[in-house]
């Protein structure tokens, strides 16, 4: 977003002190007063900004009645007197705050732009008194007989008296194009002094006020003056756009910070309509699976695509290809030929309970036996117990019965005597993975199971699709 710009003023200044007659109203002798500046700007947030600015312009006012105090006699006498101070210099460093945003947010008075400004700056002006009667010179700043707060703008010194002065202020623009802004400032100068119109407010006792004889007696204790001026902003940036009706198209160019709403910029997030969620999950969605791959007919813990006999009976020992075998004749087979230990043969079984128990069967004993034969034969082999249930209860129930049924298969493993039961893997699934319709007597049966993988060690995940958790 673009930050910086530049304003030009240009209006009518007013003195506010001690020789000021009316506040809003010329006095006898007093022209009309002007000046004009310019503003560096930059804006730090939508709401905050700071600015230099620079003022030449000039000041007059006049009283009747002022009391002062004759040099040569040391006598106060009443004086008619104005002054002139027909050019001063100001430069200030300001604070801006954006009213109206703080305020009102964006979304009123979009085109308006009120600011309230403050600072600190410096101020260095050059004023004579005159007699308001006969117009005859009185006095000056700066000079032998006045306090001196000189500059040195030239070698030899310069007749501008300098001192510090606080601004205070209300600047109101409108949006006029993408580069330029018109308005008007309103300001009310504090300088910390009293010279400006030569008159010292509240001196009561002139012989102690040593450096200050010629001044006369005033009642402000502190000189002001103000201006009302035209101020035209020139915003500076590449690629300059503006809103239209509170509306951002980031993409058109680039926004001035002075009025524009940096969260407006950023594109609102993407919520797909259920239409448009539908056709993108369709374009991303994967080639049909094969059914067969998570399709166990049998029951016997292979898939059907890899089963060489998909209707094996229940309960059956299977081999990784699905072939049913006798394991207690492979077993002894295993033993008559002396077959390397370090070799394992995956194999599938289950084992099936009665409702809601999770007792082994005598039946399923033999088959655990079996098992703890073949491992403690083959070291190189582990084993997988998965437990599973029928849906006629609650999920979270049939996910502890399910626990608690492969709990008891490994117990009674260990207590059979199998060696390093390091090598049990143990796994529960409740509900969730029926190998039959929980509709039928049958099916329950069926589901009320635990699983038996033997594996090699060598291998996390069985080679056949037995372990896919559809």
């Amino acid at each position: 977003m673009n930050t910086w710009s530049i304003t030009g003023y240009g209006g009518l200044t007013r003195f506010f002190g001690d020789l000021s007659q009316y506040d809003f109203k010329r006095g006898e002798r007093e022209n009309v007063t002007g000046g004009f500046g310019l503003s560096i700007n930059k804006q730090l947030t939508p709401l905050f900004g700071i600015q230099l600015t620079g003022w030449n312009g000039n000041l007059t006012g006049s009283k009747r009645g002022v009391e002062g105090m004759n040099p040569e006699t040391r006598v106060v006498t009443s004086y008619d007197v104005y002054f002139n101070s027909p050019s001063f210099i100001q430069a200030t460093l300001d604070g801006t705050v954006n009213l109206n945003r703080l305020l009102f947010g964006f979304n009123k008075l979009r085109r308006w732009k009120f600011d309230a400004h403050a600072g600190f700056g410096v101020m260095y002006f050059h004023s004579k008194l005159y007699d308001l009667n006969t117009g005859a010179f009185l006095f000056e700043t700066n000079t032998e007989g006045s306090s001196k707060t000189a500059g040195t703008w030239e070698r030899n010194g310069s007749v501008y008296t300098r001192e510090w002065v606080v601004p205070v202020g209300l600047a109101i623009h409108y949006e006029l194009s993408p580069r330029f802004d018109i308005g008007v400032d309103f300001a009310i100068n504090h300088v910390n002094t009293e010279k400006i119109d030569l008159t010292v407010g509240g001196v009561t006792d002139y012989a102690s006020q040593s450096g200050i004889w010629g001044f006369h007696k005033g009642d402000s204790k502190q000189d002001k003056w103000g201006y009302g001026a035209i101020a035209l902003t020139y915003k500076l940036g590449k690629n300059a756009v503006m809103s239209k009706d509170g509306k951002y198209d980031a993409s058109s160019g680039r926004y001035h910070l002075r009025w524009a709403d940096p969260n407006a910029l950023i594109p609102p997030p993407y919520n797909p309509t259920m239409d448009d969620a539908d056709s993108i999950a369709k374009a991303n969605m994967p080639k049909p699976v094969d059914p067969r791959l998570y399709t166990d007919s049998d029951g016997d813990g292979v898939a059907d695509l890899f089963d060489k006999e998909p209707n094996t009976p229940a309960g059956s020992v299977v081999s990784g290809g699905g072939v049913a075998m006798d394991l207690e004749k492979y077993i002894s087979d295993a033993i008559r030929n002396n077959l390397p230990k370090d070799e394992c043969e995956a194999l599938f079984s289950n084992i099936e309970f009665d409702t809601d128990k999770s007792v082994i069967r005598p039946t399923s004993q033999t088959t655990l036996n079996q098992v703890v034969e073949l491992l403690n034969m083959r070291p190189n082999c582990r084993i997988v117990l998965v437990g599973n249930a029928d849906a006629r209860a609650s999920d979270r129930y049939n996910m502890a019965l399910s626990k608690r049924r492969v709990e008891a298969a490994k117990r009674y493993l260990i207590r059979a005597g199998l060696a390093d039961p390091s090598r049990i893997i143990v796994e529960h699934f409740g509900e969730f993975r029926p190998i039959a319709p929980n509709t039928t007597v049958e099916g329950l049966q069926a589901n009320r199971r635990v699983e038996i993988k033997i594996l090699p060690m060598n291998s996390l995940r069985s080679n056949y699709p037995a372990g896919f958790r559809p």
